[in-house]
């Protein structure tokens, strides 16, 4: 063994060119399923926490009817007595708040918009002095004050405030249905949000809940309570936990998987789309590996034919290839992993900046501008090893063609 390691050796010293040419080709197909399978993962985790910290909380509790007519943002099929059930998941520990979601339409008069218009809108009424116990919004904060309970006022997302021309201090007109028949709201625009998840930013328009119950007569009914969990909590038994404490109540709770099931499933995607990457790197060690060896051995087919008369039997031959082609794999392996890391490294400190492109376009992530990577030691431990595993194998198929050539028509070989 520590002969043909030796003689693999001076194999790959010998043919210096060919040896880094392969091993880069590796090298550089590892790089970049390290890279991107980081800054795939990145995005999955901060748009996970954008999700439950701006969009869906941990979980929500419903009507049983009002999931299913959801887009329609019905006001009569509502939580009756939400603060009594706040009340009763407080006292086993578990934080929540009450929120009203309605839709209208957005009138913006030419006094401080330059000139008159309308929009459909979807409004969120919070609870200002709960709100922060779920939900992350006062962080956002990007200019005005936030929502004082009971005030006519509006917090407004930056995009959409861009979108539409608004500042603080303007004035906007909601008409929209209520209990009692349509009403019109007069809101000032006293705080302008900058949001990180894009979804929420482009349309967000926040209300106090107080003020919204009385124009749109909801006698202190609410369309969802939303729950704050701690990050490492099994979400779907605490959602059954919960579900249990109020019991006969007519309410579900969903947990944020169920509700953002659309983008589980394009994570999913995301997922294999890395997995194809690490495809096609095999498929590189096994072209490039391939030709080496291919070529290696029809350059040598007299030494071959040589060790052969000599005695040294087809197994070891094949073997020793292997190690030359496990070699390639190892060089091509540490040189990846090594400028995996430092594009990583970058990546997770300086990341990409796309908010050219998420501005005007939903590609799914709850993401606003910048993608930043994580460190994911087991998938460069994982890929390393199966670049050096393919690479070892792939020098079989050549090298066994060339060792079925009978000895003397290797030794007359050209």
């Amino acid at each position: 063994m520590k002969f043909l390691i030796s003689l693999a050796f001076k194999n790959l010293t010998r043919y210096k060119r060919r040896t880094l040419i392969t091993a880069g080709a590796i090298a550089v197909g590892l790089m970049m399923y390290i890279f991107i399978d980081s800054m795939l993962m990145g995005a999955e985790i901060e748009s996970v926490r954008n999700l439950k910290w701006y969009e869906t909380a941990s979980a929500r509790i419903l009507n049983e009817e009002y999931w299913e007519n959801r887009h329609q943002k019905p006001l009569d099929i509502s939580i009756k007595n939400p603060d009594k059930i706040i009340r009763k998941l407080e006292e086993n520990g578990i934080m929540a708040t009450k929120r009203m979601t309605f839709s209208g339409d957005l009138i913006l008069n030419s006094d401080d918009f330059g000139e008159d218009g309308n929009l459909p809108v979807s409004v969120t009424a919070i609870d200002p002095e709960r709100d922060s116990d779920v939900f992350e919004f006062g962080s956002t904060l990007m200019d005005g004050r936030f929502l004082e309970s009971g005030e006519d006022g509006v917090l407004i997302g930056s995009w959409f405030a861009e979108d539409i021309g608004a500042k603080v201090g303007y004035w906007i007109t909601f008409v929209g249905r209520g209990n009692a028949g349509y009403v019109a709201m007069d809101l000032e625009i006293v705080g302008i949000l900058n949001c990180p998840n894009p979804n929420v930013n482009r349309t967000l328009l926040m209300m106090p809940i107080a003020t919204a119950d009385e124009y749109l007569a909801m006698d202190g009914a609410a369309t969802e309570i939303n729950v704050a969990l701690p990050e490492n909590a099994d979400v779907d038994s605490d959602v059954i936990r919960i579900q249990e404490l109020l019991n006969g109540d007519n309410l579900t709770v969903m947990s944020w998987k169920a509700m953002a099931a659309d983008y589980l499933a394009l994570a999913e995607a995301k997922r294999g789309g890395s997995g194809m990457i690490l495809f096609l790197i095999f498929i590189i060690a096994a072209v490039g590996i391939s030709n080496t060896m291919l070529m290696a051995i029809f350059e040598r087919i007299k030494e071959l034919g040589m060790m052969r008369s000599l005695g040294m039997s087809d197994g070891k031959i094949l073997l020793a290839f292997m190690i030359e082609g496990a070699g390639i794999g190892i060089i091509g392996s540490v040189v990846g992993v090594l400028l995996g890391i430092i594009a990583n490294f970058i990546l997770i400190n300086v990341g990409i900046d796309y908010s050219f492109i998420l501005r005007d376009m939903d590609i799914g992530y709850r993401i606003q501008a910048i993608f930043r990577g994580v460190w994911n030691p087991g998938t460069m431990i994982k890929a390393a090893i199966l670049s050096v595993l393919f690479s070892t194998l792939f020098a079989v198929v050549p090298t066994f063609r060339a060792i079925r050539t009978d000895i003397p028509a290797c030794l007359r070989h050209q």
